[in-house]
Protein backbone atom coordinates (compact mmCIF):
# COMPACT_ATOMS: atom_id res chain seq x y z
CA UNK A 1 0.00 0.00 0.00
CA UNK A 2 0.83 3.46 -0.64
CA UNK A 3 -0.19 6.21 1.89
CA UNK A 4 0.15 9.82 1.27
CA UNK A 5 1.00 12.18 3.69
CA UNK A 6 1.16 15.96 3.70
CA UNK A 7 4.23 17.55 5.54
CA UNK A 8 4.36 21.50 6.27
CA UNK A 9 7.99 22.19 6.51
CA UNK A 10 10.60 25.39 6.41
CA UNK A 11 12.85 24.09 4.52
CA UNK A 12 16.96 26.00 4.18
CA UNK A 13 19.76 25.19 2.38
CA UNK A 14 22.98 27.21 2.29
CA UNK A 15 26.22 27.81 0.07
CA UNK A 16 29.27 29.63 -1.21
CA UNK A 17 29.08 31.62 -4.46
CA UNK A 18 32.29 33.61 -4.01
CA UNK A 19 31.10 35.97 -7.11
CA UNK A 20 28.82 37.69 -4.73
CA UNK A 21 31.57 38.68 -2.20
CA UNK A 22 30.70 42.76 -1.37
CA UNK A 23 32.11 45.01 0.72
CA UNK A 24 30.68 45.33 4.28
CA UNK A 25 31.37 48.69 4.67
CA UNK A 26 33.72 48.58 8.20
CA UNK A 27 30.92 45.52 9.58
CA UNK A 28 27.86 47.81 9.21
CA UNK A 29 26.24 45.34 6.70
CA UNK A 30 25.64 42.21 7.93
CA UNK A 31 23.79 41.11 4.68
CA UNK A 32 21.78 41.83 1.86
CA UNK A 33 17.95 40.37 1.25
CA UNK A 34 16.40 38.93 -1.69
CA UNK A 35 12.80 38.35 -2.37
CA UNK A 36 13.67 36.66 -6.09
CA UNK A 37 14.98 33.95 -6.34
CA UNK A 38 15.98 34.18 -10.17
CA UNK A 39 18.67 36.85 -9.19
CA UNK A 40 21.09 34.05 -8.06
CA UNK A 41 22.36 30.84 -9.48
CA UNK A 42 20.39 28.07 -6.99
CA UNK A 43 20.61 24.49 -6.69
CA UNK A 44 18.44 22.72 -8.62
CA UNK A 45 16.62 20.54 -5.72
CA UNK A 46 14.13 18.39 -6.03
CA UNK A 47 11.29 16.61 -3.90
CA UNK A 48 11.68 12.72 -5.61
CA UNK A 49 8.60 11.12 -3.47
CA UNK A 50 6.76 14.20 -3.99
CA UNK A 51 2.95 13.74 -5.18
CA UNK A 52 2.09 17.81 -5.23
CA UNK A 53 3.05 21.03 -3.41
CA UNK A 54 2.81 24.42 -2.64
CA UNK A 55 3.99 27.59 -1.52
CA UNK A 56 2.89 30.04 0.92
CA UNK A 57 1.81 33.18 -0.10
CA UNK A 58 -0.23 34.53 2.62
CA UNK A 59 0.42 38.05 3.55
CA UNK A 60 3.54 38.16 1.48
CA UNK A 61 5.43 35.09 -0.02
CA UNK A 62 7.25 33.25 2.97
CA UNK A 63 10.72 33.09 1.44
CA UNK A 64 13.86 35.36 1.72
CA UNK A 65 17.37 35.10 0.37
CA UNK A 66 20.19 36.14 1.96
CA UNK A 67 23.33 37.05 0.77
CA UNK A 68 26.55 37.56 3.35
CA UNK A 69 29.99 39.64 2.49
CA UNK A 70 31.95 36.60 1.81
CA UNK A 71 29.24 35.07 -0.87
CA UNK A 72 27.99 32.67 1.96
CA UNK A 73 23.98 32.49 0.40
CA UNK A 74 21.13 31.18 2.25
CA UNK A 75 17.64 30.38 1.07
CA UNK A 76 14.96 29.73 3.32
CA UNK A 77 11.52 29.01 2.05
CA UNK A 78 7.89 27.65 3.25
CA UNK A 79 6.01 25.33 1.30
CA UNK A 80 3.88 22.19 1.53
CA UNK A 81 4.03 18.66 0.69
CA UNK A 82 1.83 15.64 -0.40
CA UNK A 83 4.13 12.37 -0.35
CA UNK A 84 4.24 8.95 -0.89
CA UNK A 85 5.12 6.63 1.42
CA UNK A 86 5.36 2.71 1.05
CA UNK A 87 3.84 0.94 3.19
CA UNK A 88 3.59 -2.69 4.90
CA UNK A 89 0.54 -3.26 6.26
CA UNK A 90 0.78 -7.10 7.99
CA UNK A 91 1.21 -6.03 11.34
CA UNK A 92 -1.98 -3.21 10.79
CA UNK A 93 -3.33 -2.03 13.51
CA UNK A 94 0.30 -3.15 15.18
CA UNK A 95 2.36 -1.83 12.60
CA UNK A 96 5.03 0.56 12.58
CA UNK A 97 5.90 2.69 9.68
CA UNK A 98 8.46 4.52 7.45
CA UNK A 99 8.46 7.02 5.75
CA UNK A 100 11.02 8.97 3.78
CA UNK A 101 11.39 12.80 2.56
CA UNK A 102 14.53 12.66 -0.44
CA UNK A 103 16.04 15.65 -1.66
CA UNK A 104 17.99 14.90 -4.58
CA UNK A 105 19.65 17.19 -7.70
CA UNK A 106 17.78 16.96 -10.81
CA UNK A 107 20.39 18.02 -13.77
CA UNK A 108 23.49 18.15 -11.88
CA UNK A 109 25.58 15.32 -11.10
CA UNK A 110 28.06 14.81 -7.86
CA UNK A 111 31.04 16.39 -10.13
CA UNK A 112 29.00 19.57 -10.32
CA UNK A 113 27.02 19.87 -7.00
CA UNK A 114 26.77 17.92 -3.92
CA UNK A 115 24.35 17.86 -0.81
CA UNK A 116 25.70 17.45 2.68
CA UNK A 117 23.39 17.87 6.22
CA UNK A 118 24.41 20.75 8.33
CA UNK A 119 26.42 19.37 11.13
CA UNK A 120 24.65 19.11 14.70
CA UNK A 121 21.11 19.32 14.45
CA UNK A 122 20.09 19.62 10.93
CA UNK A 123 15.98 18.10 11.34
CA UNK A 124 14.17 20.59 13.90
CA UNK A 125 10.69 18.89 14.63
CA UNK A 126 7.91 20.95 16.54
CA UNK A 127 7.39 20.11 20.34
CA UNK A 128 3.94 20.59 19.99
CA UNK A 129 3.64 17.91 17.11
CA UNK A 130 0.18 16.18 16.53
CA UNK A 131 -0.69 13.46 14.51
CA UNK A 132 -4.68 12.20 14.45
CA UNK A 133 -3.69 8.27 13.63
CA UNK A 134 0.34 8.32 13.99
CA UNK A 135 3.05 9.04 16.74
CA UNK A 136 6.26 10.35 15.38
CA UNK A 137 9.04 8.30 17.74
CA UNK A 138 12.12 9.35 15.59
CA UNK A 139 13.51 10.66 12.32
CA UNK A 140 17.13 9.32 10.69
CA UNK A 141 19.16 11.80 8.64
CA UNK A 142 20.93 9.34 5.77
CA UNK A 143 22.31 10.18 1.77
CA UNK A 144 20.74 8.69 -0.93
CA UNK A 145 22.93 8.88 -3.73
CA UNK A 146 21.89 7.78 -6.82
CA UNK A 147 23.29 6.49 -10.02
CA UNK A 148 21.90 6.63 -13.74
CA UNK A 149 23.26 6.26 -16.99
CA UNK A 150 23.89 10.33 -17.21
CA UNK A 151 26.19 10.03 -13.59
CA UNK A 152 25.39 9.87 -9.99
CA UNK A 153 23.31 12.27 -8.40
CA UNK A 154 23.41 13.43 -4.88
CA UNK A 155 20.63 12.33 -2.53
CA UNK A 156 19.48 13.51 0.90
CA UNK A 157 16.63 12.00 3.03
CA UNK A 158 14.99 12.13 6.43
CA UNK A 159 13.12 8.57 7.51
CA UNK A 160 10.27 9.29 10.26
CA UNK A 161 9.25 6.14 11.87
CA UNK A 162 5.53 6.60 12.68
CA UNK A 163 3.89 4.11 15.03
CA UNK A 164 0.06 3.79 14.71
CA UNK A 165 -1.93 4.75 17.30
CA UNK A 166 -4.01 1.89 18.92
CA UNK A 167 -6.16 3.22 21.30
CA UNK A 168 -8.76 4.53 18.77
CA UNK A 169 -8.57 0.62 16.85
CA UNK A 170 -8.91 -1.54 20.37
CA UNK A 171 -11.84 0.63 21.49
CA UNK A 172 -13.45 0.51 18.24
CA UNK A 173 -12.44 -3.36 16.91
CA UNK A 174 -11.08 -5.31 19.49
CA UNK A 175 -13.62 -4.66 22.19
CA UNK A 176 -16.24 -4.81 20.19
CA UNK A 177 -15.22 -8.21 18.50
CA UNK A 178 -14.70 -9.57 21.80
CA UNK A 179 -18.59 -8.29 23.13
CA UNK A 180 -19.75 -10.01 19.89
CA UNK A 181 -18.23 -13.54 20.67
CA UNK A 182 -19.49 -13.25 24.11
CA UNK A 183 -22.96 -12.20 23.47
CA UNK A 184 -22.76 -15.26 21.06
CA UNK A 185 -22.23 -17.13 24.04
CA UNK A 186 -25.17 -16.47 25.98
CA UNK A 187 -27.13 -19.44 23.71
CA UNK A 188 -25.11 -22.20 25.70
CA UNK A 189 -27.18 -20.99 28.93
CA UNK A 190 -30.68 -20.59 27.18
CA UNK A 191 -32.77 -23.73 27.24
CA UNK A 192 -32.43 -25.91 24.28
CA UNK A 193 -36.29 -25.75 23.83
CA UNK A 194 -36.00 -21.75 23.22
CA UNK A 195 -35.44 -22.15 19.92
CA UNK A 196 -36.52 -18.53 18.17
CA UNK A 197 -34.13 -16.74 21.19
CA UNK A 198 -30.96 -19.03 20.37
CA UNK A 199 -31.63 -18.59 16.65
CA UNK A 200 -31.88 -14.74 16.77
CA UNK A 201 -28.95 -14.39 18.61
CA UNK A 202 -27.06 -16.61 16.89
CA UNK A 203 -27.84 -14.64 13.61
CA UNK A 204 -27.56 -11.37 15.04
CA UNK A 205 -24.12 -11.50 16.32
CA UNK A 206 -23.20 -13.13 12.96
CA UNK A 207 -24.71 -10.80 10.78
CA UNK A 208 -23.42 -7.92 13.13
CA UNK A 209 -19.74 -9.50 13.19
CA UNK A 210 -19.52 -9.51 9.45
CA UNK A 211 -20.53 -6.10 8.91
CA UNK A 212 -17.83 -5.28 11.09
CA UNK A 213 -15.31 -7.32 9.40
CA UNK A 214 -16.31 -5.37 6.04
CA UNK A 215 -16.72 -1.89 7.41
CA UNK A 216 -12.79 -2.56 8.57
CA UNK A 217 -11.50 -3.69 5.17
CA UNK A 218 -13.76 -1.09 3.17
CA UNK A 219 -10.98 1.52 4.63
CA UNK A 220 -8.12 -0.12 3.77
CA UNK A 221 -6.81 -1.20 0.48
CA UNK A 222 -6.98 -4.79 -1.07
CA UNK A 223 -3.57 -6.18 -0.42
CA UNK A 224 -2.37 -9.89 -1.45
CA UNK A 225 -1.29 -11.23 2.24
CA UNK A 226 -3.20 -11.14 5.46
CA UNK A 227 -3.29 -8.50 8.00
CA UNK A 228 -3.30 -9.08 11.74
CA UNK A 229 -6.63 -7.28 11.65
CA UNK A 230 -8.06 -9.81 9.30
CA UNK A 231 -6.68 -12.71 11.83
CA UNK A 232 -8.59 -11.04 15.02
CA UNK A 233 -11.69 -10.80 12.41
CA UNK A 234 -11.69 -14.02 10.82
CA UNK A 235 -11.16 -16.25 14.21
CA UNK A 236 -13.91 -13.82 16.13
CA UNK A 237 -16.47 -14.68 12.72
CA UNK A 238 -15.38 -18.03 13.34
CA UNK A 239 -16.50 -18.13 16.69
CA UNK A 240 -19.66 -16.61 16.40
CA UNK A 241 -20.25 -18.89 13.73
CA UNK A 242 -19.18 -22.09 15.58
CA UNK A 243 -21.81 -20.30 18.14
CA UNK A 244 -24.54 -20.87 15.81
CA UNK A 245 -23.49 -24.41 14.72
CA UNK A 246 -23.42 -25.75 18.24
CA UNK A 247 -27.13 -25.03 18.66
CA UNK A 248 -27.92 -26.75 15.15
CA UNK A 249 -26.37 -29.96 16.96
CA UNK A 250 -27.97 -29.26 20.11
CA UNK A 251 -31.06 -29.25 18.37
CA UNK A 252 -30.31 -32.19 16.60
CA UNK A 253 -29.28 -33.96 19.45
CA UNK A 254 -32.48 -33.41 21.47
CA UNK A 255 -34.61 -34.49 18.70
CA UNK A 256 -32.69 -38.06 18.63
CA UNK A 257 -33.02 -37.83 22.55
CA UNK A 258 -36.44 -37.44 22.82
CA UNK A 259 -36.74 -40.03 19.82
CA UNK A 260 -34.62 -42.51 22.23
CA UNK A 261 -36.67 -41.74 25.21
CA UNK A 262 -39.75 -42.71 23.17
CA UNK A 263 -38.27 -45.93 21.97
CA UNK A 264 -37.35 -46.70 25.34
CA UNK A 265 -41.20 -45.93 26.71
CA UNK A 266 -42.74 -48.22 23.43
CA UNK A 267 -40.13 -50.87 24.44
CA UNK A 268 -41.08 -51.04 28.34
CA UNK A 269 -44.33 -51.07 27.47
CA UNK A 270 -44.19 -54.22 25.30
CA UNK A 271 -42.31 -56.15 27.61
CA UNK A 272 -44.98 -54.97 30.43
CA UNK A 273 -47.43 -56.06 28.14
CA UNK A 274 -46.18 -58.77 27.42
CA UNK A 275 -45.34 -60.20 31.22
CA UNK A 276 -48.61 -59.52 32.18
CA UNK A 277 -49.88 -61.88 29.64
CA UNK A 278 -47.56 -64.66 30.63
CA UNK A 279 -48.63 -64.26 34.23
CA UNK A 280 -52.53 -64.84 32.90
CA UNK A 281 -51.91 -67.48 31.28
CA UNK A 282 -50.11 -69.21 34.55
CA UNK A 283 -52.95 -68.49 36.44
CA UNK A 284 -55.64 -70.11 33.84
CA UNK A 285 -53.69 -73.28 33.98
CA UNK A 286 -54.49 -75.30 37.17
CA UNK A 287 -52.84 -78.08 36.05
CA UNK A 288 -49.50 -76.52 35.68
CA UNK A 289 -49.34 -74.63 38.87
CA UNK A 290 -47.30 -76.81 40.52
CA UNK A 291 -45.00 -77.41 37.52
CA UNK A 292 -44.44 -73.84 36.78
CA UNK A 293 -43.70 -73.02 40.71
CA UNK A 294 -40.69 -75.20 40.43
CA UNK A 295 -38.53 -73.13 37.93
CA UNK A 296 -39.76 -70.56 39.64
CA UNK A 297 -38.31 -71.49 42.93
CA UNK A 298 -35.42 -72.34 41.16
CA UNK A 299 -35.03 -69.39 39.30
CA UNK A 300 -35.15 -67.34 42.85
CA UNK A 301 -32.13 -69.63 44.23
CA UNK A 302 -30.07 -69.15 40.99
CA UNK A 303 -31.15 -65.08 41.21
CA UNK A 304 -30.26 -65.12 45.07
CA UNK A 305 -26.98 -66.77 44.64
CA UNK A 306 -26.10 -64.53 41.30
CA UNK A 307 -27.23 -61.16 43.83
CA UNK A 308 -24.66 -62.28 46.43
CA UNK A 309 -21.86 -62.83 43.77
CA UNK A 310 -22.68 -59.24 42.82
CA UNK A 311 -22.45 -57.82 45.84
CA UNK A 312 -18.73 -58.74 46.04
CA UNK A 313 -17.64 -57.67 43.00
CA UNK A 314 -15.63 -54.18 42.70
CA UNK A 315 -17.44 -51.39 40.61
CA UNK A 316 -16.11 -50.20 37.81
CA UNK A 317 -14.28 -46.93 38.92
CA UNK A 318 -15.25 -43.60 37.28
CA UNK A 319 -13.14 -40.32 36.75
CA UNK A 320 -14.30 -37.04 37.59
CA UNK A 321 -15.69 -35.94 34.26
CA UNK A 322 -17.42 -39.11 33.29
CA UNK A 323 -18.91 -38.56 37.01
CA UNK A 324 -19.65 -35.03 36.07
CA UNK A 325 -20.91 -35.40 33.33
CA UNK A 326 -23.53 -38.14 34.40
CA UNK A 327 -25.17 -35.40 36.23
CA UNK A 328 -26.57 -34.32 32.42
CA UNK A 329 -28.45 -37.27 31.22
CA UNK A 330 -29.21 -36.18 27.69
CA UNK A 331 -26.49 -35.29 25.36
CA UNK A 332 -27.74 -32.08 23.96
CA UNK A 333 -27.40 -31.07 27.82
CA UNK A 334 -23.90 -32.20 27.61
CA UNK A 335 -23.32 -30.57 24.39
CA UNK A 336 -24.20 -27.08 25.77
CA UNK A 337 -22.21 -27.58 29.02
CA UNK A 338 -18.75 -28.42 27.31
CA UNK A 339 -19.50 -25.27 24.65
CA UNK A 340 -19.85 -23.48 27.88
CA UNK A 341 -16.07 -24.27 28.52
CA UNK A 342 -14.21 -24.86 25.77
CA UNK A 343 -15.06 -21.68 23.61
CA UNK A 344 -14.52 -19.73 26.13
CA UNK A 345 -10.90 -21.88 27.07
CA UNK A 346 -10.64 -21.74 23.84
CA UNK A 347 -11.06 -17.84 22.76
CA UNK A 348 -8.94 -17.14 25.80
CA UNK A 349 -5.68 -19.46 24.34
CA UNK A 350 -6.34 -17.59 21.20
CA UNK A 351 -5.84 -14.01 23.06
CA UNK A 352 -3.42 -15.33 24.01
CA UNK A 353 -1.32 -16.48 20.88
CA UNK A 354 -2.24 -13.34 19.10
CA UNK A 355 -1.32 -10.80 21.35
CA UNK A 356 2.17 -12.23 22.39
CA UNK A 357 2.96 -13.10 18.76
CA UNK A 358 2.01 -9.65 16.86
CA UNK A 359 2.94 -7.90 19.92
CA UNK A 360 6.76 -8.78 20.09
CA UNK A 361 7.55 -9.49 16.32
CA UNK A 362 6.68 -5.36 16.90
CA UNK A 363 9.39 -5.34 19.29
CA UNK A 364 11.66 -7.90 17.32
CA UNK A 365 11.05 -5.48 13.77
CA UNK A 366 11.96 -2.72 16.41
CA UNK A 367 15.43 -4.15 17.54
Amino acid sequence: MELEYSVQLTFREQWLDERLKFNNLGGRLKYLTLTEANRVWMPDLFFSNEKEGHFHNIIMPNVYIRIFPNGNVLYSIRISLTLSCPMNLKLYPLDKQTCSLRMASYGWTTDDLVFLWKEGDPVQVVKNLHLPRFTLEKFLTDYCNSKTNTGEYSCLKVDLLFKREFSYYLIQIYIPCCMLVIVSWVSFWLDQGAVPARVSLGVTTLLTMATQSSGINASLPPVSYTKAIDVWTGVCLTFVFGALLEFALVNYASRSDMHRENMKKTRREMEAAASMDAASDLLDTDSNTTFAMKPLMRGGVVDSKMRQCEIHMTPPRKNCCRLWMSKFPTRSKRIDVISRITFPLVFALFNLAYWSTYLFRDEDEEK
